[in-house]
């Protein structure tokens, strides 16, 4: 077996370090943040390159990308994360491969899923613009959408998730964002993770509670022209 690439492992480990510090710097154990590494546009190959330096969690933003990946990787234990946006007459497949969904954000996407074998674990994304058109259920439909998805067997709850408007300082969205949370636990008691934070933002992130994090490029580096 080859070893590992050098130059990925290290900025595997300069990230580990950096959500180390981040957890430290607020008084939360490193053990309750999860950081799923964002591998779109890069091949199945990284992945497994990453799997090896104990990467187990994975995230991916295209349908297509990502279940031709996912078919390709089912020799391995990992759990893979659905990032981006959902086209409602794909979220049928997308529910077959995905692990995790982050972004449910609408009542017709709810509604698109029946009950399965297993409840699909998923976050209830929320925008955190003015912008109408921007991925997310706006903060005043929050609680009805969640009221929705708890009322359907077909999922299993597990948060909100958010990602930080770029006109806006990070820690101050974040905050908000925590504020959703608090108020969907009062409907989901159990529904306490907060998906936010990127490669910006991380840091800002965890010391709002964030407890899954989504890192692509300070991990994986650039993104090849092709995959």
């Amino acid at each position: 077996m080859s070893g590992f690439d050098p130059i990925l492992s290290e900025r595997l480990e300069s990230v580990r370090r950096g959500v180390a510090d981040a957890a430290a710097e607020a008084g939360r154990p490193v053990s309750e943040i999860t950081t799923v590494v964002v591998t779109k546009f890069h091949p199945e190959s990284l992945i497994r390159e990453l799997y090896r330096l104990g990467v187990r969690d994975f995230g991916e933003n295209r349908h297509q990308e990502a279940r031709e990946k996912a078919s390709k990787l089912t020799d391995l234990d990992l759990t893979l994360h659905f990032i981006g946006q959902i086209q409602g007459k794909k979220f049928r497949q997308i529910a077959e491969y995905a692990d995790v969904v982050h972004s449910l954000d609408r009542v017709r996407l709810v509604d698109a899923l029946g009950e399965q074998d297993h409840p699909l674990a998923c976050f209830v994304q929320v925008n955190l613009t003015e912008e109408e058109d921007r991925g997310g259920v706006a903060p005043d439909q929050l609680l009805p959408l969640v009221e929705r998805v708890l009322a359907n067997p077909a999922y299993d709850l597990r948060g909100v998730m958010a990602v930080a408007p770029l006109e806006e300082e990070p820690r101050r969205a974040f905050a908000r964002l925590r504020g959703y949370s608090d108020a969907v636990q009062q409907l989901a008691p159990r529904a306490t993770a907060i998906s936010a934070g990127m490669t910006h933002d991380y840091v800002e992130a965890i010391a709002e509670g964030a407890t899954h994090l989504r890192i692509g490029t300070a991990i994986t580096g650039k993104r090849p022209e092709t995959v």
